[in-house]
């Protein structure tokens, strides 16, 4: 949720990790700092609130050629200067930046530091403030460093910095994401190789468990016990334009402008030389020998899962459940001889299904994890991997990551139906073009929604949207977007629910938008629309060319009806992002959400 940056090199460092934190700050901003030094000691600055509050108050004079910065989403302790990182110990001589969550920092600090005056309320500071004890009971920086990591329980990473080292960033994981870039007399930490694109490309994964003492000539890999580890660097494959907002006044509408391109590049990446979808062999034989499938997954993801579950069921006849992570980790159902699961994840970092796949690594199942980033700790530790393909997703309310989900979702079924020999009515491949066209025109009606935001929602203080089969799983994304950013109350309901407690809910005027897409249940939702409106709310049908009635508010493109939420969702992503807008919202960094939970 938080976000690390650290240069140790030949040039001034301030600028570099500043401008690494502000592509980081999709991850927290709540808070942020950098400490940086040279030989006249370590100069730290920090503050409540954005990146640009923390520009205006670093010392432009101060040269130095290594520092670390962060940038916070707060888990322990309010969202003020003093909690803010970087942090240091008691004596300033250790300076520390950490992303994670230690679980036993009321144990340690009872233990250790029962005559060390804290000055945070951070379990952070208690990383710090041990170090610096061990150091003093006659332990060299690299030993006492490795001594806190052995007793932290918990996530963690970690950038440290000593006052009395030029040479040295000591860097630590476990549970949190964690690189380091490799240049030319220069080294770089990261939370995201996003972070630091502005400098290398070259980046060197980082394993649980394992310490790294970084210079800026060299990169000195351990586990804990001590023992080097040999790792070479990967390339990343990002593109810096792809991570700037170019014309766009937010992040989120340049996201949802880029989905159609996002699907095309989806089909081009899964197609054969022969012109049709594939999928790794491994893969489809691990689909074909499962007798269930799991999907896990959280918020957005776990919104693309559910029509994952349709897609898999009624394409391939593979039975799915599908289940939110942070439930699953603790209530594991009963399983049968041989599940296969599969997670979905924007990042590859999402703690709660990590959580997950550790427990299904350990009792013995195979896992595929669906990611947007390679490499990612959730892609390392499953069997297989299928990528989304969709570029960096920097807003924190997601768009194009959910819709790559679901048309990888159904490029898997439709490889697997393949495989076991079902014989499907329609060419997938073809069907996907047309609605990444359908989503083209959309995207192009920004005008149409931005009125119906203002019409429905600018100052309404909640909505509901209703749907049933598929409109229903989308209904659900579009009450989490509105949400989100435009702090609306907004909640979605199967259209037949309604009736079973929560229409009592409605007063008069109040939202109610509708989806109708799905022949076989269109008079069904219609006759929940008129039960709503008896009770004086305001509906807003959105239903498909060819389902379409005189009082529908707005009409999206025909496609395969199987693959109506990958033109449906645009709409709503477009209404929750005027409304957010209209109503004076960040529309890219919503309060109290960061773009990555990297945290239980």
């Amino acid at each position: 949720m938080c976000g690390i940056v650290g240069y140790i090199g030949c040039k001034d460092s301030k600028d570099i990790l500043l401008k690494g934190l502000e592509r980081l700050e999709y991850r927290g901003y709540d808070s942020a700092g950098i400490a940086v030094k040279n030989n006249a000691g370590v100069y730290v600055f920090k503050e409540k609130g954005r990146i640009a509050d923390l520009r205006k108050i670093v010392d432009s004079t101060v040269d130095a050629n290594m520092g670390i910065g962060h940038t916070r989403w707060a888990t322990h302790g309010v969202p003020s200067f003093e909690n803010a990182h970087p942090h240091q110990s008691e004596s300033a001589r250790f300076t520390l930046v950490h992303n994670g969550v230690i679980e036993n920092y009321e144990q340690l600090k009872s233990e250790y530091l029962q005559d060390t005056p804290l000055k945070s309320d951070t379990d952070t500071e208690v990383i710090v403030q041990l170090v610096e004890v061990f150091v003093k009971e006659g332990l060299s920086t690299e030993v006492a460093f490795r001594k806190t990591l052995q007793l932290l329980m918990g996530s963690y990473a970690i950038a440290l910095i000593d006052r009395e080292d030029n040479q040295t960033i000591y860097v630590a994981k476990n549970k949190s994401p964690l690189l380091i870039g490799v240049g030319d007399t220069f080294n770089v930490v990261a939370s995201d190789a996003m972070a630091m694109l502005q400098v290398t490309d070259q980046f060197i994964e980082l394993m649980d468990k394992e310490m790294v003492m970084v210079t800026k000539e060299s990169v000195t890999i351990q586990n804990l016990a001590g023992e080097i580890v040999a790792r070479t660097p990967y390339t990343a494959e990002l593109d810096v334009s792809d991570i700037e907002k170019g014309t766009y006044s937010y992040y989120m509408l340049k996201e949802i402008d880029e989905q159609p391109f996002v699907v095309r590049k989806i089909i081009q990446k899964y197609q054969d030389n022969h012109g049709e979808l594939m999928v790794d062999g491994k893969i489809i034989s691990a689909m074909n020998k499962a007798d269930r499938i799991y999907i896990v997954a959280c918020g957005t993801s776990y919104h693309a899962g559910l029509v994952g579950k349709q897609f898999i069921e009624k394409i391939a006849n593979v039975p799915v459940e599908v289940h939110v992570a942070s439930e699953l980790g603790y209530n594991m159902p009963l399983l049968p001889e041989k599940p296969l699961f599969i997670f979905i994840s924007q990042s590859g970092e999402t703690a709660d299904s990590r959580a997950v796949l550790v427990k299904v690594k350990k009792m013995g199942y195979k896992a595929l994890t669906m990611t947007n980033v390679p490499g990612s700790t959730l892609s390392r530790e499953a069997d297989y991997t299928m990528l989304l393909h969709a570029g960096p997703e920097i807003a924190v309310a997601s768009t194009k990551a959910y819709t790559a989900q679901i048309a990888v979702l159904a490029i898997l079924a439709e490889a697997t139906a393949k495989a076991r020999g079902i014989n499907l009515d329609f060419r997938l491949i073809k069907e996907l073009g047309i609605a990444a066209s359908a989503m083209e025109i959309l995207c192009d009606m920004k005008e149409e929604m931005e009125q119906i935001a203002r019409e429905y929602l600018a100052t309404t203080r909640n909505c509901f949207f209703i749907g049933r089969s598929m409109d229903y799983y989308v209904g659900l994304e579009g009450a989490l977007k509105l949400k989100e950013i435009s702090y609306i109350q907004a909640e979605g309901f199967a259209g037949g629910e309604l009736k079973h407690g929560t229409i009592a809910l409605i007063e008069d005027g109040t939202p109610v938008i509708a989806l109708a897409t799905q022949a076989n249940v269109n008079l069904s939702i219609r006759g929940n629309v008129k039960e709503v409106t008896a009770r004086g709310a305001n509906p807003c049908i959105i239903s498909m060319k060819g389902l379409e009635a005189e009082e529908d508010r707005f009409v999206v493109p025909h496609v395969h009806e199987l693959l109506t939420p990958l033109v449906s969702v645009i709409p709503l992503q477009l209404l929750a992002y005027y409304t957010a807008l209209h109503r004076g919202c960040d529309v890219d960094k919503p309060r109290n959400l960061a773009k990555s939970v990297t945290v239980e």
